[in-house]
């Protein structure tokens, strides 16, 4: 029996080993860019604008108060003295003289007789030099006159002769509608006050004001050296610093 014999050749190694791993790169990590905007800095409390807006609402609040005392103030002295406008009204009116000169003026002389009322019981009222009472005719003034210097106390009732002379340029234009006028048994007249006061409350004089009055009134006639007869008054009067 024959035997073959067989060549056995060896086998090719195989290397089972894994292949080393490719050489690391360093990679910086990508760069983000914060869009966060710092927050603002705070200004500090001292500053010239931050005392010019403290002194702002100082003034302001001191103002307000002052207001606010103010107003209780006046409130309560209403209160207490209850003020009331003083009152007047004309009980007569006498022409003592109404001509013509020779130069065509117009001289008017008037005697009036008025009678101012202070109603107010705790408030008294001085009449200081300047009062002046103003005689018109339509929008001319025939005369003017003094009023006096007094004292008037509380509730009282002071009767004022008062004498208004004046002189009026272009006065026989003037004298033909006086008496054009008086054909009609009605002669329109302004009497204007202008008096010049200052009130009293309780012992404390304030500071002078002024009393500005008008009484229209209608006469029958403006006959000289007669008292005259007045059909209407209307008289109004007020305040002003």
């Amino acid at each position: 029996m024959a035997y073959h014999q067989k060549t056995i050749h060896p086998l090719a190694r195989v290397d089972t080993e894994a292949p080393p791993p490719p050489p690391k790169t360093s990679r910086m990590p990508p760069v983000i860019q914060s869009t966060m905007r710092p927050p603002p800095l705070k200004r500090g409390g001292g500053g010239v604008g931050g005392c010019f807006c403290k002194c702002i609402c100082w003034i302001l609040s001191l103002i307000l108060l002052l207001i606010i005392i103010l107003g209780a103030t006046l409130g309560a002295l209403y209160l207490i003295f209850k003020p009331k406008l003083p009152d007047y009204s004309v009980e007569s009116l006498r022409i003592s003289d109404l001509r013509l000169n020779l130069d065509m003026t117009l001289y008017a002389k008037f005697d009036v007789k008025i009678t101012a009322n202070n109603p107010n019981k705790k408030i008294g009222i001085y009449y200081e030099k300047g009062g002046r009472l103003s005689l018109w005719f339509t929008k001319t003034q025939l005369c003017e006159g003094s009023l006096p210097i007094f004292y008037q106390g509380h509730q009282n009732r002071t009767v004022l002769d008062v004498s208004l002379s004046g002189k009026v340029e272009s006065g026989t234009t003037l004298m033909s509608a006086l008496q054009q006028q008086q054909q009609t048994g009605r002669v329109p007249l302004d009497l204007k006050v202008h008096a010049p006061v200052a009130i009293e409350l309780g012992s404390l004089k304030l500071r002078k004001v002024r009393i500005l009055g008008k009484c229209m009134l209608v006469v029958d006639s403006l006959s000289a050296n007669s008292l005259i007869s007045i059909k209407a008054s209307n008289c109004k009067f007020r305040l002003k610093p």
